[in-house]
Formats: C-alpha cells, structure tokens, sequence
C-alpha cells in the first residue's frame, strides 16, 4: 500500500492547475473532471492530485505542507530558480552538505517543500 492522492480546495481550478503542471509535473495524462467541480490531474507516476473548489481554502497550521523529493541538490536549487524568476513566494531555505531544501508557496498559500536528502 503506499499514499497515492492528495486533496486540496483551491480558488481558481485552472490557475492552480497551470501551476503543478508548469512547476511540479503534473498533467501526464489526461484529467478527470468530476460533477462537483473536483478535477485530477497526475504525475508520471499515478500521483493524483485532487483540486477542489472553494471560495476561501481553510487556513492550516504552520507545520503543514506537503514536499517533493529530488534527485540531487542541483535539482533542488533548479527547481528553486525556476519558482524564484517567476515570483512565486519562497518561504524557507536550507542548504546544507547532507540536505537541501526550500519552501514556495502555492497560489491559495500552502506551503510546498522541494527538497533532496541523501538515502
């Protein structure tokens, strides 16, 4: 068994669609679109993706958030340029011999970390 979906209630469906494909690689495949407003969209992986509508997204304790593992370090800090040149919010950042890592948020405010630790 292992953890295949995540749930979010977003403001805006396609902007925050446009954002975890262009960023986080999502939109392999095509999306599955649900009578309550609910689409899917997935990663390479099968990772579902569950965006949810809603007027005002609940605020989540500071602690919250959800991560996405790299390869390397390089990779992190690509990822972290990337996000940087398009302005979206970078919260957190460590960079370390043994663990890299930064947090971004997302366009309803949750906190995504990007980050690589050796096996």
């Amino acid at each position: 068994m292992r953890l295949n979906h995540l749930a979010l209630a977003v403001r805006d469906i396609e902007r925050s669609r446009r954002f975890y494909e262009k960023y986080f690689g999502f939109g392999a495949g095509p999306a599955s679109e649900y009578p309550d407003g609910t689409v899917i969209i997935r990663d390479a992986d099968r990772f579902d993706l569950a965006l949810h509508p809603d007027p005002d997204p609940r605020k989540m304790p500071d602690f919250s958030h959800f991560g996405f593992a790299c390869s390397d370090g390089a990779a992190v800090n690509q990822r972290l340029d990337l996000l940087a040149a398009d302005g979206v919010p970078i919260v957190e950042r460590y960079d370390e011999p043994r663990f890299s890592s930064f947090k971004c948020l997302d366009p309803d405010g949750y906190v995504i970390e990007v980050y690589w630790e050796p096996a």
